[in-house]
């Protein structure tokens, strides 16, 4: 289980454990990426596997930093993490290189059909994703709305702003779709959002930047 700095519990996730026991995982040319039962933090990651196989990007999701307090040893060749807690607070799940340019991305998901809730950005995430856009990084956040089926990639600029107007609880829809380059979800890569990157940076060379 991990402890939060407020004191408070929760489990410790197989995929937490993996983190800190990394194996050697064997990667073949001919794997099969689908999004089948994916979440959207693994839909990414098996993007970011086959941008990598192809030498097209280089993007990793962000490790935590993790104290442990308590481990059991049920066999000599085996460690099992019973208690943890985070040691500081994450800033955002991705970060990377694509034609020298610099990713640092959020990944978020809602099950709500016509808006997504702000809460679900930390100020410790805002504050960080304007120091990468003051340092020319390419900032965004891939949003999905799982039970409508459609993945959204917002420049963090206007979830900075959404984020900072006195009073807005939520981003509709409406003004995601206006604002961002919608994607849908596919076969090698999973989620292809390296395509609205594309449009990212074309614009920014339209603007001189």
């Amino acid at each position: 289980m991990v402890k939060y700095p407020t004191g408070s519990l929760t489990h410790y996730t197989k995929d937490q454990t993996d983190l800190l026991h990394p194996r050697k995982q064997k990667h073949r040319k001919d794997v099969v990426f689908s999004d089948r039962g994916m979440n959207l933090e693994q839909q990414i990651n098996e993007s970011n596997k086959y941008y990598l196989l192809e030498d097209i990007a280089v993007v990793h999701k962000k490790p935590t930093p993790v104290q442990i307090v308590k481990v059991d040893y049920p066999k000599r060749s085996r460690a099992v993490i019973k208690e943890a807690y985070f040691r500081q607070a994450s800033t955002t799940d991705y970060n990377g290189v694509y034609q020298g340019r610099y990713l640092d991305f959020e990944a978020k998901e809602t099950r709500n059909k016509r808006s997504f809730p702000l809460k679900n950005f930390h100020e410790h995430q805002i504050i960080h994703l304007e120091r990468c856009l003051k340092q020319k990084g390419i900032c965004f956040t891939i949003i999905r709305f799982v039970t409508l089926n459609r993945y959204f990639v917002t420049p963090a600029s206007f979830v900075i702003k959404a984020w900072k107007t006195p009073h807005k609880s939520s981003m509709t829809l409406q003004e995601l779709i206006d604002n961002s380059i919608e994607i849908k979800s596919g076969f090698r890569p999973t989620l292809p959002y390296l395509d609205a990157i594309d449009n990212f940076i074309d614009r920014n060379k339209k603007n001189g930047r």
